[in-house]
């Protein structure tokens, strides 16, 4: 594809005036691509900083993404917001988002897509961030190329807001941030680690709840790293309950009854829920925010903690 860069934007940064010549695409995708040198100035390469001056012509080369080629299926969906730009889902645990290896049908996107025909049109059917197998909650869909862009840029710009609720072992004190890179374990490659070289990933936590030997908490991301949220609580000796893969061993309130103890070593997934996600309208501009109850195997779990402290005082 290529454009002139028109007198009117003269002086601005690379990346924005590309932002306003390709709306089809994210800034974000523009930067990594000028970054790559698939994007030429009068034939030359640049960097996203650099300034224009009008005039210039611009030549993009980009493999353009692929067409979502997934069978569609009828599997229900928790829809809680619906319109032409996007799609919210309250998504269950249990189900996976993207068909893969070991799922290859009876996911998100396969109920997607029957559901909104038209998302074959988008690369992954218009989903832009995911949630893990065995995390519940909130979700967002976009359902046209702009809605998509839109809402990347928000992610890049860190007003895509997220807020998850989970409970941890151990008793927090107070919250905090957590800013540590994560990248793929060096020997166990399904695993995610806090790690030199990894990405840049921030996680805010504050205290909502002080049980016996655990804490409800409220986790914002600021960045979206695959298992961030497992992997930064983890790193800061507060895992999980029930998480199969960092949580470590399960930790028991002393002298806890029998009922609590089936409770705990019944729940057998990360105790996450996507319990709030603020957005603004690709179209209208509003700002939009959604809110998710517990689920009911962790509100169980949570009730039977906050019986045992009661009867612990």
């Amino acid at each position: 594809m290529s454009a002139n860069i028109p007198p009117e934007m003269a002086g601005e940064r690379l990346d924005k005036a590309l932002a306003r010549l390709f709306p089809d695409f994210s800034r974000m995708s523009l930067t990594q691509w000028i970054r790559e040198g698939q994007v030429r100035v009068d034939g030359g390469a640049r960097r996203p900083r650099d300034k224009v001056r009008g005039g210039e012509e611009v030549t993009l080369r980009v493999a353009r993404e692929e067409k979502t080629r997934c069978e569609a299926q009828d599997i229900p969906l928790d829809i809680v917001f619906e319109d032409a730009s996007l799609l919210v889902i309250d998504k269950p645990a249990g189900l996976v988002v993207h068909p893969g290896a070991g799922n290859p049908q009876g996911t998100m996107m396969n109920a997607l897509m029957h559901h909104a025909p038209e998302l074959a049109e988008l690369p992954r059917a218009g989903i832009v961030h995911r949630l893990d197998k065995d995390t519940s909650g909130l979700l967002v869909v976009a359902r046209s190329p702009q809605a998509r862009t839109s809402l990347e840029e928000q992610i890049a710009a860190r007003t895509f807001e997220r807020e998850y609720h989970a409970l941890v072992n151990g008793v927090m004190t107070s919250g905090g941030a957590v800013d540590a890179p994560i990248g793929r374990h060096p020997r166990q490659r399904t695993r995610m680690a806090v790690r030199e070289g990894g990405r840049a990933a921030v996680s805010h936590y504050r205290v909502m709840e002080r049980l016996r030997v655990h804490t409800l908490v409220r986790v914002m991301l600021e960045t979206g790293r695959t298992h961030q949220i497992r992997v930064h609580m983890a790193h800061i000796r507060h895992p999980l309950v029930g998480d199969p893969v960092y949580g470590g061993r399960l930790r028991m309130p002393p002298d806890c009854g029998g009922a609590l103890r089936e409770v705990l070593r019944g729940f057998r997934r990360q105790a996450l829920h996507a319990a709030r996600l603020a957005i603004t309208h690709p179209q209208s501009g509003e700002r939009l925010t959604w809110a998710s109850p517990l689920p009911a195997d962790m509100a169980a779990l949570l009730q039977a903690l906050r019986e045992d402290a009661a009867a612990h005082v």
